[in-house]
């Protein structure tokens, strides 16, 4: 069980850099035989406190934009509650495909612009306040819906359509991690599905990665962000391929 502790620590080393930690930790999590509802319970949990950290580090040295962060936060909350009632109308299935088919494109996209992280055009606020919203509210969704690489989308979004520098794209994005976190915990928490036994060493170890992974990102900045974003698209495409062919 012990081998858990060195991956949630992984998991908030990559998630304070590029998102996407969850899937390092849910399948820990899964791997020692939590059941589901008390693996994504117990991950939430630690996740909280990893995405906390990330948030104070990034926000104590002025990266969060916080006008974007919190429509952002609030539309993704929105987002996030639509998408989990979509869950009756659409195939899990569907959305397997549908991401599986973005996942390359994306990958390819990041590695040949060169200038994908660089802050290159100052957006007017209330246009940027409106991409916020339409941002956070459909990621928010994909959030509810199915879930996994929210983050690194969240950054993706932020870089591309907000016009965002790299780094703020990243520190908006745990903002809105860290409320959907906080909201979770709060859900299995009252249900009965967070193992705290389990839990409180492995928030030790996610806000040990975190720090260290959000203090690398900030002295590296884009060097170290955009191919840890590349390595998380691929190992969302290994898991997304993983549990569409053995479902």
């Amino acid at each position: 069980m012990y081998v858990i502790f060195p991956l949630v620590f992984l998991a908030g080393f990559v998630d304070s850099i590029a998102g996407g930690g969850g899937i390092i930790a849910l399948a820990s999590y899964f791997a020692i035989g939590l059941p589901p509802h008390m693996a994504l319970g117990t991950n939430k949990f630690s996740a909280v406190f990893g995405s906390g950290i990330a948030v104070y580090r990034y926000w104590s040295k002025g990266f969060v934009h916080v006008k974007a962060a919190i429509i952002g936060l609030v539309s993704a909350l929105i987002g996030s509650a639509i998408g989990t009632n979509l869950v009756i109308l659409i195939s899990e299935r569907i959305v397997q495909i549908i991401v599986l088919t973005l996942l390359p494109i994306v990958a390819v996209f990041l590695l040949l612009n060169k200038s994908f992280g660089e802050k290159t055009e100052t957006l007017e606020l209330s246009r940027l306040l409106v991409l916020a919203a339409a941002t956070g509210f459909f990621i928010g969704m994909y959030d509810g819906f199915f879930g996994p690489g929210t983050g690194t989308f969240l950054i993706i979004a932020n870089t591309l359509f907000l016009k965002l520098d790299i780094m703020t794209a990243n520190a908006n994005s745990k903002v809105v991690n860290f409320a959907s976190n906080l909201a979770s915990v709060v859900t299995f928490s009252l249900n009965g599905n967070v193992n705290f036994k389990l839990g409180i060493p492995c928030a030790i170890c996610c806000i040990l990665g975190s720090y260290l992974g959000s203090g690398l990102a900030m002295k590296n900045g884009i060097k170290i962000v955009k191919p840890m974003i590349v390595f998380v698209l691929i190992l969302l495409m290994i898991k997304i391929c993983y549990d569409f062919l053995t479902v």
